[in-house]
């Protein structure tokens, strides 16, 4: 089949209701791959200062304006939800029930609904009801233990691992397979209930499994793929900038001491008790050179070896740029549509959505007549009116 560039979600529609951080990742993440993605945005926004023209996370998307908490706003909603597939929302457990757009009315309207539900702790439990971030979320399942060296405090890898690993991503894969139970015949919509500490906790399934086998120290930098391993980690260069080393495997790490000039000096890779030398001796053959340089001599081998760049620095990375994995659209560079697919594939067709600008647009493609605009309303009576002119020979 001839690539469409319409994305393997084409024809699925989805309803979110805005809000910060991992849903609206969620639903762009869809949006990237087909789904027509309207997002219901509350008036006053949905509390991020940050210029609507540049929220990266609403490309892809169409936003109109309700304020659910306003007489007929939760109806304009469920008038969404009854043409919807997927419904996504990120509030506290309870609030979609009191606002009147809960599961169950909107599973009334529409039995083979996914409603999607993201929160940080999950719709149950001692925590439910509280306030959190990413931090706090990734804190109590253990994964912030394991990032950072051992002598300092836990690394706070940005808002990655919980909010956009541990939550958008395990909500989509949850959306994604309830729809295709709401497809099948006999099957119904259905509640996925995507915590952040559930998919935080599950993403470091394989390390309980070492632990559980003695291959892994409860402990932070004491471990093959924390940073304790000599061989595993970052390496400072003559120039302040950084390299990282991942030469695990024994064919990789002899390469790795070859290219970097220790091969005969360094201490052998299996003596954990002189991995402190080790490391040693490999951070001092790095400040001997930049990260230019060090690149080049790693340049088209297999020790495993790359440049740290950093966010400006990696779209002009010669591997991503021959395979686009950042694409310019609006005049922002940003990343690409992934995963990639050879007959569906997504792009980027829309800036990020300015709330409310797709108001009438959705009322018509969606057929929903209780989102039109007075403007929509005045227009259609004028053109009405032009037509009924038209009829009786005056136009």
């Amino acid at each position: 089949m001839a690539a469409t560039g319409s994305g393997p979600l084409a024809g699925v529609r989805v309803v979110e209701l805005a809000g910060i951080g991992p849903g609206p990742f969620a639903a762009m993440l869809l949006g990237d791959l087909g789904a027509d993605v309207v997002r219901v945005d509350r008036p006053g926004g949905a509390g991020l200062a940050i210029d609507p023209a540049y929220d990266l996370t609403n490309r892809n998307k169409r936003s109109v304006l309700v304020d659910l908490k306003a007489d007929g706003g939760p109806d304009r909603v469920l008038d969404l939800v009854e043409r919807a597939d997927v419904l996504i929302e990120g509030y506290r457990p309870g609030v979609a029930e009191r606002l009147g757009v809960g599961p169950e009315e909107c599973l009334a309207r529409n039995p083979k609904l996914v409603y999607g539900r993201m929160t940080g702790w999950g719709q149950d439990g001692p925590l439910a009801q509280r306030a959190g971030h990413d931090i706090a979320y990734i804190a109590v399942t253990g994964t912030l233990s394991m990032i950072g060296r051992a002598d300092e405090p836990p690394t706070v890898p940005a808002n990655l691992v919980g909010d956009y690993a541990g939550g958008s991503l395990y909500l989509v894969v949850g959306v994604l397979a309830a729809l295709h139970h709401a497809r099948e015949e006999g099957g119904g919509g259905q509640v996925v209930d995507a915590a952040i500490t559930d998919g935080a906790a599950h993403l470091a399934t394989m390390i309980h499994g070492m632990m559980a086998a003695g291959g892994w120290q409860d402990r932070r930098g004491a471990n093959l793929l924390d940073g304790g391993c000599p061989f595993y980690g970052t390496y400072e260069t003559a120039d302040g900038q950084y390299m990282a080393v991942g030469a695990l495997e024994q064919r990789f790490y002899d390469e790795f001491v070859r290219l970097l000039g220790i091969e005969d000096t360094a201490p052998a890779r299996k003596d954990f008790d002189r991995w402190d030398d080790l490391r040693a001796a490999v951070a001092a053959r790095f400040k001997d050179r930049t990260r230019a340089e060090w690149t080049a001599v790693f340049e088209g081998s297999d020790a495993c070896v790359a440049p740290v760049l950093s966010l400006r620095e990696a779209p002009a990375h010669p591997h991503l740029a021959a395979r686009a994995t950042f694409t310019d659209h609006g005049g922002i560079t940003q990343p690409a549509p992934a995963p990639r697919f050879s007959a569906t594939p997504g792009s980027v067709t829309r800036p990020p959505a300015r709330p409310g600008a797709g108001t009438d647009e959705v009322a018509r493609d969606w057929d929903v007549p209780s989102l039109r605009t007075d403007d929509a309303r005045s227009q259609d009576a004028r053109t009405e009116d032009a037509r009924s002119d038209n009829d009786r020979g005056t136009g």
